[in-house]
């Protein structure tokens, strides 16, 4: 998609959407400004030509559309006018939405404004100018990972689900209760490139909240990328957990962090599982690894059944605790009627939104699994009231009605939210292991 400079303004700055491109092989001018502002932005350090020509590339096959907003003014000494003063993005995916329900997902990511250019309603015009393309091509939820949690709520987006950091003690005390299962090879990286995606498509199949994976994915696993540039790590070794068919159940990447990290520490770059059998021979493996005493991992689960698997659970240890997945709710109706209901019942409730795309009054009615949504007339009585970042929250049963009904975000009587948990709650907590 391009767009010309007349198409989308604020405050008389020039906003164009735009494939990343190469020119003579090389990334052309725009792409290159539009790295060098993204970079900026998370400062980083400038972007390397090559590295770009690889992103590119990488883009290309996530299909991502690319934002810039561009000050044409003459400014003395200032950054050249083809690199942006805001950036923006997009792709798509699909998001497991319970029950292997597979649901294509409006993802917003690199998303950045110049201090020098705050205050003048960028991200607002760019995000507003995209959720309406994305609701008008159908998609019925748009999700991202936040950067900062006081951002994109005033845009919808309410934090969905959730991640761990956590560190475990392998020394003498680590054992786990079960059964081997299975068996575990190191594998060269290279095989990854075919057996990460596979692995990780059991992971999502059965996964509520997870999100499908961008190409950059298999390159980091395979070793080909560092998880911070596209330069080859060999750093990273790989193991995989094969079941007792012989089909590969999980992975896990990992490096060492050297002899000076005291205790001594194993860092785990990127571990799926398909099974929470193979879920448990990966940390059987990564328990055995001689010379390390200490496993660290950022993004475990937040219903995580390793300590509840070791012999000893006070070897497991949580360091924090981060959202990594927010949900805005394009389409009430496309969207509950795509989830899974585990529970039987009916609700009427009011969903507010400042953008006007998900507001008005709905009736939900769930049986056998499935659910019917119909929208209801202005006057229509409901049984609740919500705002449509806290039914971001709601959707993948992440968040409860009781909790956010004692943090003043809902609006209905006891009765009402105890349906309300009743029908959104399933049997796991979502989880997300794509970062975008």
């Amino acid at each position: 998609m391009d767009t010309s400079a007349a198409d989308t303004r604020a405050d008389a700055i020039r906003i164009e959407q735009f494939p990343a491109g190469l020119e003579d092989g090389r990334p052309d001018a725009r792409t290159m400004g539009w790295f060098e502002a993204v970079r900026a932005g998370f400062h980083d350090g400038a972007p390397q030509p090559g590295h770009v020509e690889a992103y590119v590339a990488a883009y290309a096959a996530d299909r991502r559309v690319l934002w810039g907003a561009y000050d044409d003014g003459a400014r003395p000494g200032a950054w050249g006018p083809d690199i942006p003063v805001a950036t923006y993005g997009s792709l798509a995916n699909t998001m497991n939405v319970g029950g292997g329900r597979l649901v294509p997902t409006h993802q917003i990511t690199a998303v950045t404004v110049r201090p020098t250019h705050r205050r003048r309603g960028l991200l607002r015009t760019m995000i507003t100018a995209d959720l309406g393309q994305a609701a008008g091509r159908g998609f019925a939820v748009a999700a991202l990972t936040a950067s900062e949690a006081t951002i994109y709520g005033r845009f919808g987006f309410g934090a969905a689900a959730f991640t761990r950091r956590v560190e475990v003690d392998v020394r003498e005390r680590f054992a786990l209760r079960s059964a081997p299962f299975g068996t575990m090879e190191l594998v060269d990286p290279a095989a990854m490139l075919e057996l990460a995606p596979r692995i990780f498509a059991g992971f999502h199949g059965r996964t509520t909240g997870s999100l499908d994976r961008q190409f950059s994915y298999a390159q980091v696993a395979s070793g080909r990328w560092q998880s911070e540039k596209p330069e080859p790590n060999p750093d990273l070794r790989v193991a995989v957990h094969v079941r007792s068919d012989g089909e590969p159940g999980g992975y896990v990447a990992y490096k060492f962090a050297g002899w000076h990290s005291e205790p001594h520490t194993m860092k785990v770059v990127d571990l799926v599982a398909a099974s929470e059998a193979s879920y448990r021979e990966l940390w059987r493996y990564l328990g055995s690894i001689d010379l390390v005493q200490r496993i660290v991992w950022s993004a475990a689960p937040a219903d995580d059944p390793l300590p509840w698997a070791l012999s000893d659970p006070r070897s497991y240890s949580v360091t924090a605790e981060e959202d990594a997945l927010w949900l805005r709710i394009l389409d009430p109706v496309g969207a509950l009627e795509a989830r899974r209901f585990e529970q039987d019942g009916s609700l009427a409730f009011a969903v507010r939104d400042p953008l006007g795309l998900a507001a008005g009054r709905f009736r939900l009615d769930a049986a056998g699994g499935q659910a019917r949504v119909e929208r209801l007339d202005a006057s229509a009585a409901v049984d609740l009231t919500l705002d449509v970042d806290v039914l971001g929250s709601l959707y993948l049963g992440g968040a409860r009605g009781r909790t956010l009904a004692g943090a003043g975000r809902l609006e209905g009587d006891k009765a009402a939210v105890g349906r309300l948990d009743g029908l959104f709650a399933l049997a796991s907590a979502p989880y997300c292991i794509t970062h975008f």
